[in-house]
């Protein structure tokens, strides 16, 4: 059964500014693209939260709403629910902006490449380690079926990489999809594969140096240094990048009757064996140098060598270049027994697992913390790619910060001598890789321990002192949003008078709030958003309900009424703007569980029900129902005084505003401004 976009479009279009504000919409593979006559009449922080929309983008005079692959249906129903003509589907354009630098541009490539791809890493992250971890505690056996199908479910993703990066790379770069799966998969052909490991060597190439490499076949004449690209992330990039080049060029001469067959054919045949014969080469001459660099710093210094391996670690993962070190571990295992050069990074995975913990912790953004949390259990595994692309590598900053731990971690195994007797699982796994077979002692090993918990300690620590700003940046934004938002809130109750304030200086006069909620009265100050809590907004108190009606603090008239419900102003007879704000970021909910029962310029007694709320279901979707009931003119009086503390009722006076006559004599107040 088909699903029904309709409510999701009427969310979108309400969201972008109504109808009104839109010129015209198109969509590309994942996402709306709207001109809007008016981009600040939209609601990126309610658009964000909404179920459905992925994230939202603004770039190049367009409002870019992210749906993911159901966009051409969301597209269909916000065309039939907005009236608007059928732009059809154009190219994506997922560039960094022009100004950004070349760091810049290669972090949102690479992130971008891995977004749409994050939920099965996660889930394949998962399900690898369980299953390692089920094998290495003797509760699977490595021969048994149920290991064997497991693991594959686990670790298919991670192998055939390539191909799925080949289908999201060719998406950024313009170009077929289809191809750039096609392109990804050929990297992983089995028989490709096995030639890397063949012992047929046709010849050696740059023989005595460090770039020697051996020939397992030729490419008419010309000689291919084979590798294993499966698990790879640079060489599929590059080659799909490649293949736009030659595919964009191919279109402009073949006949357009033939392209659909031909221009894969000539993109294909032509870029694939560049793939073979020179960026997998490239990628493994680099691998292999490192290697050899990293050797002779261990020689000089395995503390040093430590501090290096594990900064860098992650970033030769992300560029595909640290398969030259797998190199020369297996040539260290094969002659020494021993490796001492992977062994300094495998305990960096915990330094990204600390960083990713202390973002749990410290992220207001549900989403994020949804995939952060995904990311921390891949990570606990050893599985850090969901963590390096879809949390910490986009935000710069924690990334980097991981990069430190893992350094700190690098320098406790060199400082223990810690290494490995054979090719390492992957986390808590790849310590049995460190007991020497032959016996000995285990101080080795018990310094890799120390390393995985020195690296987790570190990095969440890091986090907290130094990561927690980039962390908050969109959130930051959104609460920018908000104080404009909560400040044009307060100008239009002033700018909307029933009872128009003096022009001169002179004071309101004296009045009285009564409470508009059954609850727990509590100083302003506790409200958990700056807002309010500072009395930028003006002077009150906050109210936690206990029932979920909110009612008229004073005869008056309503000033203002929010669409959503959750915010009521109201101007007194007496002169006061009362402002009254259910719950925290309640905006969010776009209505759910609210009910207005009142409109604006209507008259109302103290103590009308103005809005029925359900607090039950605003705090199942994990927002706050405390109320501020704040005046938002309290310059117009002399000072506001809480007169009542704890459980109050609607009706009972909460509130003291005493202006320019005699000051009102409430004993038990409490001196607010």
């Amino acid at each position: 059964m088909a699903k029904n976009y309709d409510n999701l479009a009427k969310t979108i279009i309400q969201d972008v500014g109504g109808k009104d504000n839109v010129n015209s919409v198109v969509h590309c593979a994942t996402r709306l693209r709207f001109k809007l006559k008016d981009e600040k009449k939209a609601n990126d922080d309610a658009l964000k939260d909404t179920d459905g929309v992925v994230t939202v983008v603004k770039a190049g005079g367009q409002y870019q709403v992210v749906i993911g692959n159901e966009v051409a249906d969301v597209y269909d129903a916000v065309l039939k629910e907005g009236g608007f003509p059928g732009g059809g589907q154009v190219p994506d354009d997922d560039g960094a902006d022009d100004d950004s630098s070349f760091i810049d541009k290669a972090v949102a490539l690479i992130s971008g490449i891995f977004t749409d791809i994050l939920a099965p890493l996660s889930a394949g992250g998962i399900i690898k380690g369980l299953v390692v971890m089920c094998a290495s505690l003797g509760w699977l056996s490595k021969t048994s079926g149920a290991y064997q199908i497991l693991y594959a479910i686990g670790d298919s993703i991670f192998f055939f990489l390539p191909v799925f990066l080949g289908f999201t790379a060719a998406r950024r770069f313009h170009m077929n999809q289809f191809i750039g799966a096609a392109i990804g998969a050929t990297l992983t052909y089995p028989s490709m594969v096995a030639l890397a490991s063949s012992k047929t060597i046709l010849s050696t190439l740059f023989k005595g140096t460090a770039f020697a490499s051996e020939v397992h076949t030729i490419f008419f004449g010309i000689p291919v240094i084979t590798m294993n690209y499966s698990s790879t992330v640079l060489p599929v990039i590059f080659t799909v990048w490649f293949v736009s080049i030659i595919e964009h060029w191919a279109k402009k001469w073949i006949p357009t009757v033939v392209q659909m067959f031909l221009v894969p054919v000539v993109t294909m045949i032509i870029a694939l064996p560049v793939a073979f014969i020179v960026i997998g080469p490239v990628m493994t001459w680099v691998g292999d140098a490192i290697g050899a660099v990293m050797q002779g710093i261990y020689n000089f210094s395995p503390i040093v060598a430590g501090i290096l391996m594990g900064a860098l670690w992650q970033v030769l993962v992300i560029f595909g270049v640290h398969w030259g070190i797998v190199a020369v571990t297996t040539a260290d295992l094969a002659a020494l027994g021993y490796d001492p050069i992977l062994a300094l990074s495998c305990m960096v995975c915990y330094a990204q697992v600390g960083i990713v913990l202390a973002m749990i912790k410290q992220t207001k953004d549900k989403k994020l913390k949804e995939t952060a949390t995904g990311a921390f259990f891949s990570g606990l595994f050893g599985v850090t790619e969901p963590a390096i692309y879809g949390v910490t590598l986009p935000r710069r900053i924690p990334f980097i910060l991981s990069c430190i731990g893992g350094a700190i971690s690098g320098a406790v195994i060199g400082a223990f001598h810690s290494v490995l007797y054979m090719l390492p699982s992957m986390g808590i796994f790849a310590i049995p890789a460190y007991v020497n077979p032959k016996g000995g002692s285990m101080t080795p090993v018990i310094g890799v321990v120390i390393a995985g918990v020195v690296a987790f300690v570190s990095g969440f620590i890091l986090q907290l002192l130094f990561g927690k700003k980039s962390v908050d940046a969109d959130y930051n934004k959104k609460q920018a949003q908000k104080v404009a938002e909560a400040a044009n809130e307060a100008t239009e109750v002033a700018n909307n008078p029933i009872v128009a304030a003096s022009e001169d200086e002179k004071l309101n006069p004296s009045t009285k709030l009564v409470s508009p909620l059954n609850g727990d009265v509590k100083p302003l100050s506790e409200i958990k958003d700056e807002v309010f809590s500072s009395g930028a907004m003006g002077q009150g108190v906050a109210i936690e309900p206990s029932e979920g009606v909110l009612h008229a603090p004073a005869d008056g008239k309503i000033a203002l009424v929010f669409p959503t419900g959750h915010v009521v102003g109201i101007n007194t007879t007496d002169g006061a703007e009362v402002l009254m704000h259910i719950g925290m970021d309640t905006v969010n909910l776009q209505g759910k569980g609210f009910k207005t029962l009142v409109q604006k310029g209507q008259e109302v007694k103290a103590g009308d029900p103005l809005v029925e709320f359900n607090i039950k279901e605003i705090k199942a979707a994990g927002y706050e129902v405390a109320t501020p009931v704040v005046v938002t003119n309290s310059k117009k009086y002399e000072s506001i005084n809480q007169v009542d503390n704890g459980t109050v009722e609607v009706g009972q006076e909460i509130l003291s505003l005493q202006g320019e006559d005699e000051k009102v004599k409430v004993s038990g107040q409490v001196q607010t401004n």
